[in-house]
């Protein structure tokens, strides 16, 4: 058994014989009268109080410290009593990821997750907490796909508490506790048709972002961070090297996602549409920080800029610029006055990479070249996205079985029968 239990009603003095005698100490029969007492491993005391009549459960409680010290599951109850608040506010002062990253996972947890769990100890969790929580949750975000990157975040944070000895077990990976499911939903490419009427809807400023994230599968923010020395007249190639993204309300230069470079082929027909644009409206040089607001100034030539030749806020692109072009279109209603537009999660302009992906593979291109294309960070995943627009498999399957079975059974027409 780990330390030792001290009896706060007695006390041991010396009598008048010499000889030491237990005699009722000031505290008798006052507040919790045993404090079991121990050294943990970073030599500092800790201690815990127990009624009349449970030293036995003092000394059970001592003896498990001295068991979790000797097989390393020791929690230090002091890091337990710290609040998911503040030791949320610790773990997201120490992210490593980048700083688009830090901010999505700051504004889940914060928003999300300290409102309901923020006053509990960490040392206090158990899964009927996380069952609770994800059940307020499942009201106040209708969105399954991102309760789930809310949870994913906690998750983490619990898991990060693990590691650092503030609890046991992360309670989200109980049993009980069952983890929001993603919307299920297949991709659904635009057609050729809607393109080409958002197109026509856009300012003539900003028709060609239409080119550039349709025609070479560009992120929005890798259009809006094109420098004109990124496009290969003389070789074919599209290379995209930078985004302009928003980090903590200023705009950036930063690498592209996950920090892939990569070269994407440039068609001619759409080169000639980026020359045209550059004609009209030649490239102007803009300068922000690289990475984060307090980073190196760096200077590119970009190809999209706003009216006054500035880098354009993706917001403002959104709002004033796109969904006008959508409701053009007809693909989302016209703004009622003094209203915005409608939301439109799945109209937005990454619906022209899968516009792009669908080309692509319609026209025979491999999943793993259109993974390289699109800066995906394995062939799997892209396929897992796409796979439901390759029905030329489908084609060739049905070919490919014909042929055999035709000479099994040679006087069946081939083709398939009408549907009932």
């Amino acid at each position: 058994m780990a330390g030792h239990i001290q009896d706060r009603w007695y006390k041991t003095d010396i009598g008048a014989d010499g000889k030491p005698h237990r005699i009722k100490s000031d505290r008798y029969g006052i507040g919790l009268r045993y404090r079991a007492r121990y050294v943990g491993p970073d030599g500092t005391e800790q201690s815990k109080s127990f009624p009349d009549r449970q030293k036995g459960r003092a000394e059970k409680w001592l003896t498990k410290i001295q068991a979790d010290m000797d097989t390393g599951d020791y929690i230090d109850p002091k890091a337990g009593q710290v609040t998911f608040r503040e030791y949320a506010a610790k773990w997201l002062g120490g992210l490593t990821t980048d700083l688009g990253s830090q901010e999505a996972v700051d504004r889940r947890i914060r928003l999300h997750a300290v409102p309901h769990l923020g006053k509990r100890p960490m040392g206090s969790f158990k899964p009927e907490h996380v069952r609770t929580w994800l059940s307020a949750l499942q009201s106040a975000v209708p969105n399954a796909t991102y309760r789930r990157a809310i949870y994913d975040s906690v998750s983490s944070l619990f898991n990060a508490a693990v590691d650092d000895g503030v609890l046991k077990k992360n309670p989200c990976h109980a049993q009980s506790v069952k983890a929001p499911d993603p919307d299920p939903r297949l991709i659904q490419p635009w057609p050729e048709s809607r393109v080409l009427a958002v197109r026509a809807g856009l300012p003539d400023r900003y028709a060609a972002t239409v080119d550039a994230a349709g025609g070479c599968g560009l992120r929005q923010g890798e259009v809006l961070g094109l420098d004109a020395d990124n496009i290969g007249f003389g070789t074919g190639w599209v290379y995209v090297r930078q985004q302009v993204k928003r980090v903590r309300g200023t705009l950036v230069f930063a690498p592209p996602k996950r920090g892939k470079l990569r070269d994407v082929p440039l068609s001619p027909v759409v080169a000639g549409a980026f020359r045209d644009h550059m004609r009209r409206f030649p490239p102007v040089e803009v300068k922000l920080p690289w990475k984060t607001p307090d980073g190196p100034l760096v200077a590119r030539q970009l190809v999209f800029t706003s009216g006054v030749g500035r880098a354009i806020w993706r917001s403002y692109f959104d709002d004033s610029v796109w969904k006008p072009a959508l409701a053009s279109a007809g693909v989302i209603p016209p703004r009622e006055r003094g209203k915005r537009y409608a939301a439109a999660p799945d109209d937005g302009m990454h619906a022209l990479r899968h516009f792009y992906a669908s080309m692509l593979l319609d026209g025979g291109e491999s999943i793993k070249a259109l993974s390289i294309y699109l800066g995906h960070s394995d062939p799997g995943f892209t396929l897992r996205i796409y796979t439901h627009l390759m029905p030329s498999s489908e084609e060739r399957t049905r070919k490919a079985v014909s042929a055999v079975f035709h000479r099994i059974h040679p006087g069946t027409l081939p083709g398939l029968p009408e549907a009932a």
